[in-house]
């Protein structure tokens, strides 16, 4: 039973057991580790008293009814997947807090105006096929037919996948849930980035999320002999990526954005040959979408540039486009509201997270709001993430005080409704 910080932690590290590979944690979307991951969870969901079902896009849902059946409801939850060499806490940790606070409110028989529902997504990080929020995007219902060809590393479709997993992929549909059947959707997760440690402060309030591109990037120039080709007469794909590279951090410092070269690969390169060809990747974020699209365009204008200088050519192919997410004022004061009543604090700090969240597909159906824990040294999608039990324990409480928060202002607006 996940009902106090000690057990969510405790849940956390079964949950860490679960891997693809032995020397870190990976759990992906449709795999046998995700099959594995829901016999071990849902049995959580049922004794927290939620009817307990997978629905048809892989995601673990529960639900427990308020004052009456059929209500709409304030979802709670996170995802359950992970990168590569994970923590054990980004995603996870939110679907486990959303446990224990099903079980207080079950435990002091509190009737609700609302259902409570819990979720934890499938692939949120996008790691098998390479297009992030799947199963939000499911429940939101924005899937994109286009998805159904994508493929793994070993050439397996989503399509397939689906199969394998025992899922049908005519029914996605399914999955989709009405605008009015829910009433919000609220996500607990570790920062991500080290402010909230900074000011030595356990929680906080998420204002938005920033919005995303991600490129795939290619220079080609042409090979030659490291020995035999001038350095006047090279078209070197390599330092002309170099100079890409360095343009994509001046334009995203001078737009205030983020922007990442994670993945640069030499094609055929050996230690004798002048590079011919080289791919890379880019990711680049901004609270404000216009500031982020006009860097972009100032590092594709840096991208001719540098082509017609060094006789070589850039070309580009967008892989991912998220629009930046706003925290519904109303859940961003409910939240402010369950952090002060746990922590005394007379304003909570405020947050915009630069990563991404299954929040910002739920913006799409219902009003989104999130709570941030402090993790140590800002770290995540590493093993050294790390929490504290106290800091879980007043998350919790501040969840539950956000919750019945919103259950005062759903009553009264029902009962206006209905005078």
């Amino acid at each position: 039973m996940i009902h106090d910080a000690a057990s969510v932690m405790q849940a956390c590290d079964r949950l860490a057991a679960i891997s693809a590979r032995s020397d870190g944690i990976e759990r992906v979307y449709l795999s046998d580790e995700h099959a594995r991951c829901h016999a071990l969870v849902a049995p959580w969901f049922e004794a927290a008293g939620l009817m307990t079902w997978q629905d048809a896009a892989g995601n673990l849902c529960g639900r427990m009814e308020g004052a009456s059946d059929g209500l709409p409801a304030v979802m709670l939850g996170s995802h359950l997947d992970t990168v590569p060499c994970a923590g054990r806490y980004d995603g996870i940790l939110g679907v486990m807090i959303a446990l224990a606070v099903v079980e207080r409110f079950k435990a002091a028989r509190h009737t609700l105006p609302f259902a409570l529902e819990v979720v934890g997504f499938g692939d949120e990080e996008g790691v098998r096929f390479g297009s992030t929020l799947l199963g939000s995007q499911a429940i939101a219902g924005g899937w994109n037919a286009r998805w159904w060809g994508l493929e793994d590393a070993e050439g397996i479709t989503l399509t397939e996948a689906f199969t394998s997993f025992g899922l049908v992929p005519e029914r996605i549909a399914e999955a989709a849930r009405r605008p009015d059947a829910l009433v919000a959707y609220l996500e607990a997760h570790i920062e991500q980035g080290p402010y909230l440690e900074a000011q030595a402060r356990p929680l906080g309030v998420v204002t938005a999320i920033a919005g995303a591109r991600r490129f795939d990037v290619e220079c080609a120039g042409h090979a030659g002999h490291a020995g035999t080709t001038p350095m006047t007469m090279r078209q070197d794909a390599l330092c002309a990526a170099s100079e890409a590279v360095l343009a994509i951090e001046n334009a995203a410092r001078k737009h205030g954005c983020v922007a990442t070269v994670g993945k640069l690969d030499t094609v055929a390169g050996a230690v004798n040959v002048v590079p011919g060809l080289v791919r890379f990747s880019v990711d680049i974020r901004a609270q404000d979408d216009a500031l982020r699209d006009q860097a972009w365009a100032e590092i594709t204008a840096a991208f001719e540039s540098i082509g017609a200088a060094r006789r070589v050519a850039f070309s580009n192919r967008e892989t991912h486009c998220a629009a930046a997410v706003g925290c519904a004022p109303e859940l961003q004061s409910a939240i402010a509201r369950g952090i002060r009543s746990v922590t005394g604090e007379k304003e909570p700090l405020r947050l915009v997270s630069g990563a991404g969240h299954d929040a910002m597909a739920m913006a799409n159906l219902t009003d989104v709001g999130m709570l941030f824990l402090r993790c140590a040294g800002g770290i995540s999608h590493h093993p050294d993430e790390s929490v504290l039990e106290e800091d879980v324990a007043l998350a919790i409480d501040a969840m539950v005080a956000t919750v019945s928060a919103l259950a005062e202002t759903h009553k009264v607006q029902i009962e206006t409704a209905t005078v």
